[in-house]
C-alpha cells in the first residue's frame, strides 16, 4: 500500500499524467531556453487548453473540465515535470484569476472572459499586491470611483503574474472606506485608456513567468464589469485565498519531491573515494530525511485537498499546509544543491532552478508570518 492510496483515485492519476505528458512533451525540452528568456511562447496557452489543462477545476457550464481541488494538484505535480515553475505559474494565474467571475459574476463576464481564458484565448491575472501593502489587503488603495454607469480607477498594482501580457486583470478595488466592506473586485482589460504595464520584473525565480507591475491613471471601466455586488470583494478575495494556499503547498510539495528524485538520482551516479556518494552514511541519511519531509508535506496536501472536495472550509488547515510544504520545499532544494556539489550551482542543473524558484512559495499568496497568525486567530491566541 503507497502513502497516499487513501487520497488518489484512478481519475486523479489520469489527470496528473496527463498534464506530465504534457509538460514532458511541450515544455520539458524548451524549458531553459524559455527561463534564459524570461517567458514562454503565446501558443502554448491554446496547446494546453486544448489537452483539457487549463480547465481542471472549472464547471464545464463555464467551459472547464470539471474536476475539483484534488484535480487541480494533479495539473500542477504534472506540469512541474516540464522543469520550469514559471512557466506551469503563467499558464496558471488563470486558476486564481478566474475563481472570482465564475463565484460571483454574472453570465456576460463569464461569456465574455472566463470561456476565452479556458480556451487559452485570452490571458488574466489577478491583481491584489500594491507597492505599499501585499498580504493586508484591508490597506489596498486602489480606488474605483462610481462615475454614472463607469467606475474611474486610479492607483497601481505589484508584482502581477501574467501582468505583462494579460488581456484582463481581476482587480481588487475600494469602492468604500470601509477597511473590509469597502472593496470590490472589477474586470478590467488592459487595452483600457490610462492602464500601463512595467517591462517584466526582474525576479530571483520563476524566470519564464512574467511578472509586472500596473498602473490605473483614471481609468474607465463599465460598472456592468463589477464582479458580483458592490462591496463583497473581501469575502470573495477570502475565499479565493483557499485555493491560491492550496496551490501554493501543491507546488511546494512536488518541488520537493522533484529535487528529491534528482538527489536520489545523482548520488547513485557520482561517485568520491571510489563508491557512490549515495553509500556513504551521511548522504543516506539526508536523503532519508528529506523522503520523510516530503511525505509530511504532500500527505499534508493531499488530505487538505481531499477535505476541500468535500465542500469543507479549512482556513487553519490551508495555512499550515502552506506553510509546511513551502518549508519543506526550501529545505529538501537546499539539500539537493549541497549534494549535487558545484554541479547543484550550474543553472543547467534543475536543483538549482528549483531552489531559486523554492523561494517565492513561503511568501506568495500570504507570507508564512501571516499563515502563522491565521493559524493563531483560529486557536483563539
Amino acid at each position: 500500500m503507497g502513502f497516499f492510496d487513501n487520497f488518489l483515485q484512478e481519475s486523479h492519476l489520469m489527470v496528473r499524467q496527463t498534464a506530465k505528458r504534457f509538460a514532458l512533451d511541450e515544455i520539458r525540452p524548451h524549458a531553459m531556453k524559455w527561463e534564459e528568456a524570461g517567458e514562454f511562447p503565446l501558443e502554448l496557452y491554446e496547446k494546453a487548453a486544448k489537452a483539457g489543462i487549463l480547465g481542471v477545476g472549472f464547471d464545464e457550464q463555464v467551459g472547464g473540465s470539471g474536476g475539483g481541488p484534488m484535480e487541480q494538484v494533479m495539473v500542477i505535480e504534472g506540469l512541474m515535470y516540464g522543469g520550469s515553475t514559471g512557466v506551469a505559474a503563467g499558464l496558471g494565474s488563470l486558476g486564481i484569476a478566474l475563481p472570482p467571475i465564475v463565484q460571483s459574476g454574472d453570465a456576460r463576464l463569464i461569456d465574455e472572459f472566463v470561456r476565452p481564458a479556458l480556451r487559452g484565448e485570452k490571458i488574466c491575472g489577478l491583481a491584489i499586491t500594491e507597492p505599499g501593502t501585499g498580504s493586508d489587503v484591508a490597506a489596498v488603495s486602489t480606488r474605483a470611483e462610481r462615475d454614472g454607469e463607469e467606475y474611474v480607477v486610479h492607483g497601481a498594482k505589484m508584482f502581477i503574474t501574467s501582468g505583462v501580457r494579460a488581456d484582463f486583470l481581476t482587480v481588487l478595488v475600494r469602492t468604500g472606506d470601509d477597511p473590509h466592506g469597502g472593496l470590490s473586485f472589477l474586470v478590467v482589460e488592459t487595452e483600457r485608456e490610462g492602464v500601463t504595464r512595467s517591462a517584466p520584473l526582474k525576479k530571483h525565480g520563476w524566470w519564464a513567468s512574467d511578472t509586472a507591475e500596473i498602473g490605473f491613471d483614471d481609468v474607465r471601466v463599465p460598472v456592468e464589469n463589477l464582479v458580483g455586488a458592490e462591496g463583497g470583494g473581501f469575502l470573495t478575495l477570502m475565499q479565493n485565498f483557499q485555493s491560491e494556499r492550496l496551490a501554493l503547498a501543491a507546488y511546494g510539495a512536488i518541488t520537493a519531491e522533484l529535487a528529491l528524485k534528482e538527489a536520489l538520482s545523482y548520488c547513485a551516479e557520482r561517485k568520491a573515494f571510489g563508491r557512490p556518494i549515495q553509500k556513504f552514511q551521511v548522504n543516506r541519511h539526508k536523503l532519508v530525511e528529506m523522503k520523510t519531509k516530503v511525505v509530511t508535506a504532500k500527505t499534508l496536501v493531499y488530505q487538505v485537498a481531499h477535505r476541500m472536495a468535500a465542500g469543507e472550509y479549512l482556513v487553519e488547515e490551508v495555512s499550515m499546509a502552506k506553510n509546511v510544504a513551502c518549508d519543506v520545499a526550501m529545505e529538501v532544494c537546499d539539500e539537493a544543491v549541497q549534494l549535487h556539489g558545484g554541479m547543484g550551482y550550474m543553472r543547467e542543473s534543475l536543483v538549482e532552478r528549483l531552489y531559486r524558484d523554492a523561494r517565492l512559495l513561503p511568501i506568495g499568496g500570504g507570507t508564512r508570518e501571516v499563515m502563522k497568525e491565521i493559524i493563531a486567530r483560529q486557536m483563539g491566541l
